[in-house]
Parts: C-alpha cells; sequence; structure tokens
C-alpha cells in the first residue's frame, strides 16, 4: 500500500471512528506483507480487533453506569462456604437468559452470607452481555424517587429505572419505607413486571415484607409482582463475616 493510499484509508477509518482500526493499521500490514495474506484475511483480521476493542470499551462503560459500590465477580465467591446454594443454578443465571425472559432474582439471608456479591457478579455477567444494568439499595432508590417528585422530575426518573435491561435492588428491609417511599418504589417495579429483570436481595423473608412496605395492600401487590417467575435463593448458610471476625478474634488469642 502506497503512502497516498494509506493516508487516505486513515481519513476514511477516522471519519468512520475506527480508533482501533487505525492504532493497528500498521503492525497489521506488515504481518499481512509477511504472511502474504489475501486482502479479506487481511481485513478480517483488522475489523476483529476493533469488534474486540468496542466490545470491552461498551462493557466498561456498562460497568461504570451500573454504580456498583464494589466490583465482585463470581469467581470470587466462596462456594464451599455456601453449601446449600444450587451452583448449576447460578451458573445457568450467569448465562443471563433470565434476563431475555424478563424473569426475576431474589436472593433472601441473613446479613454476611454473601447476597449483595452474588448479585453484584450477575449484574456484572449481564454488563458483558451488553445489557444495561443498575445497582442501587432500596433506601437510596426510594430516597431518588421522593426527591424527583418534589423536583417535578418523578416520570423522568421512573422511565430512566423502568429502562434499564436489569435492575438491582439491594439491602431490601435493612430500613423500612415510609409510605411515600413505599408507593414510588411499587411504581417502578409496577413498571417493569415482565417488561425487564429485576435482582432483589434481602435479609427478610417474604412474610415480614409488611414491616418494610408498611401497608399490607402495597405488599401482597409487590409480591405478587416480583415473585412471579422468579427465581428464590434462600441463603441459608453461616454468615461470612461472622465466620472472619470469630477468626481473627481467635488468631489474636
Amino acid at each position: 500500500m502506497n503512502a497516498g493510499m494509506k493516508a487516505l484509508l486513515i481519513e476514511n477509518l477516522k471519519a468512520l471512528k475506527m480508533s482501533a482500526m487505525i492504532t493497528n493499521l500498521d503492525s497489521h500490514l506488515r504481518q499481512a506483507r509477511q504472511d502474504k495474506l489475501d486482502c479479506d484475511e487481511f481485513l478480517l483480521n483488522l475489523t476483529e480487533i476493533e469488534v474486540q476493542v468496542r466490545l470491552a470499551n461498551g462493557r466498561k462503560r456498562r460497568l461504570r453506569e451500573a454504580k456498583f459500590p464494589l466490583l465482585k465477580p463470581l469467581e470470587t465467591f466462596n462456594f464451599e462456604e455456601a453449601q446449600d446454594l444450587d451452583v448449576r443454578l447460578n451458573k445457568e443465571l450467569s448465562a443471563c437468559e433470565y434476563v431475555k425472559q424478563s424473569r426475576n432474582i431474589i436472593f433472601i439471608g441473613k446479613s454476611g452470607t454473601g447476597k449483595t456479591h452474588l448479585a453484584t457478579a450477575l449484574g456484572m455477567e449481564a454488563c458483558s452481555q451488553a445489557v444495561r444494568t443498575r445497582f442501587v439499595t432500596g433506601c437510596g432508590l426510594a430516597n431518588e424517587l421522593i426527591e424527583a417528585r418534589e423536583e417535578k422530575i418523578l416520570g423522568r426518573v421512573i422511565n430512566r429505572y423502568a429502562g434499564y435491561g436489569l435492575l438491582i435492588i439491594d439491602e431490601l428491609g435493612y430500613v423500612p419505607f415510609s409510605k411515600e417511599g413505599a408507593e414510588l418504589l411499587f411504581q417502578v417495579l409496577a413498571e417493569r413486571h415482565e417488561r425487564k429483570s429485576v435482582i432483589i436481595t434481602s435479609n427478610m423473608g417474604f412474610g415480614d415484607w409488611t414491616q418494610i412496605f408498611g401497608d399490607p395492600n402495597i405488599t401482597a401487590a409487590l409480591l405478587d409482582r416480583v415473585t412471579h417467575k422468579a427465581h428464590i435463593i434462600n441463603c441459608t448458610w453461616e454468615s461470612y463475616r461472622l465466620k472472619e471476625t470469630l477468626k481473627h478474634k481467635q488468631s489474636k488469642r
């Protein structure tokens, strides 16, 4: 390829915003000459790099937009300590079929059992598979919705939360909601029902959710929606954090 042709090619790649192809053009031209590659092989190799870079950048962007407090991938979860966990099901969930089916996942168990870790890990897998994801605590979401109503932008905020491919609501039950907060959270979940997936973590069984939402009617209607076709995972094993604390105390002795 002569200098003039190369310059025109680079200009075209710039216009098409193919930055990875521009960066790797020289090395691929050298490799093509060295290996005597056909034009089709050269183009395939060059475009594959652009695709891979875009996929990686897209994943990074979705992870950033998801606002996970910490990145906790599935491979760092201690499955040996969670002996009651169905590992086969968890691997199936990581394939994100539940998102395609608009099904929910609910993790229920005591504090420290890794519910947030599992929810985050599944959210990260969703980001890797081009699913727009958002992580928020139940209390944080309720407060955001109340503020949005006061600022007269509630419709916009509800639409935004309704639009995520996967919404993760963490720590549902740690702080009871006000009547207004419960009603607004119900609106978000009602908008997503049978349209988009939700992952919920809670330290309280369904029978106690009235303590969270206050109103028995709202609680019943909400449970009817979020548990419909949901994967319900009971985290019955002992708290990791408690075990670590006890080990630390024993080592000090």
